[in-house]
């Protein structure tokens, strides 16, 4: 497997060449970016733009394997409003023209939501309908995705939504498309289930693997702490990786981050990481 880190984990206000750099010293082999509204990897990005963030990876020897995007808690696949439905499928379809530019395999997608406990007014969508309109966005996503040779990996989160990994995997299989797949965070698991579970069930399905750690007895976004510290089983974990021949990036996603000596959390993660596998 290939070790890489989350931009997400870095101190606010960085440049993507400060992360890169910071990524490539603190050992990663590659590092996630995240499509945003604005700012350097953005909705009107162009392709000089792009081109000129995967030269500067490339001259650090950093890999870019995948692009995540927070923006679909603000334009979720299952809103009931058509236009934001809409501007959802606008922003798959740029990650994925991004990702292509980048070189990326790989792009996050949260893949709607019945509500999000911790988005305030958070539209609540019955569970039967966030589903229909979810699988309809995807099953004509899959064309965007086949024709740019991207992955879409559907992440589980903490949305009411596709909660079991038996469930996962029957959207997944129901799309029925080699590029469209689960983006696996092993610690978005720990409130309900066990990831080794999720791994052994989604299989060759799995595009992507986040790794987190939670603590339990907290239960909320507080639970979040570093890797090590909390209750994923992380040997069970790999165990499950080796037997379904999963051997490609785990991404580390540490949010949130310390408060002092922020970016101390980049290099903290990657020894841990070493330890999980083994290096």
């Amino acid at each position: 497997m290939k070790k890489g880190i989350n931009i997400w984990s870095f101190k606010g206000g960085m440049t993507v060449a400060e992360c890169i750099k910071m990524a490539r010293d603190a050992g990663y082999d590659g590092i996630e970016l995240s499509l945003d509204e604005e700012g350097e990897v953005s909705l009107d990005s162009t392709e000089q733009d792009i081109l000129r963030i995967k030269k500067i990876a490339e001259d650090e020897g950093v890999e870019i394997p995948s692009l995540a995007s927070g923006l679909y808690w603000s334009y979720p696949a299952t809103s009931s409003d058509p236009k934001i439905r809409q501007k959802s499928m606008d922003i798959v379809r740029k990650q994925l023209e991004i990702a292509s530019i980048l070189g990326a395999d790989s792009i996050l997608v949260v893949p709607g939501a019945v509500c999000a406990d911790f988005i305030p007014g958070c539209e609540v969508v019955d569970y039967d309908v966030a589903y229909d309109r979810a699988l309809e966005t995807f099953t004509e996503l899959k064309k965007d995705a086949e024709e740019m040779k991207v992955h879409i990996g559907l992440e589980n989160v903490w949305n009411k939504f596709l909660l079991s990994p038996i469930e996962m995997r029957e959207f997944i299989d129901k799309i029925d498309s080699p590029y469209v797949g689960a983006y696996l965070d092993v610690g978005n698991v720990v409130y309900s289930g066990y990831p080794e579970h999720w791994i052994k069930i989604l299989g060759k399905r799995i595009k992507k693997v986040h790794f987190k750690d939670f603590r339990k007895s907290v239960g909320t976004l507080d639970g979040f702490v570093d890797l090590l510290a909390g209750d994923v089983n992380f040997p069970a974990v790999m165990d499950a990786f080796s037997a379904v021949g999963y051997d490609d990036y785990v991404t580390a996603e540490m949010i949130p981050n310390y408060t002092h000596y922020t970016n101390q959390i980049i290099y903290n993660t990657s020894k841990s990481m070493d330890q999980i596998l083994g290096r």
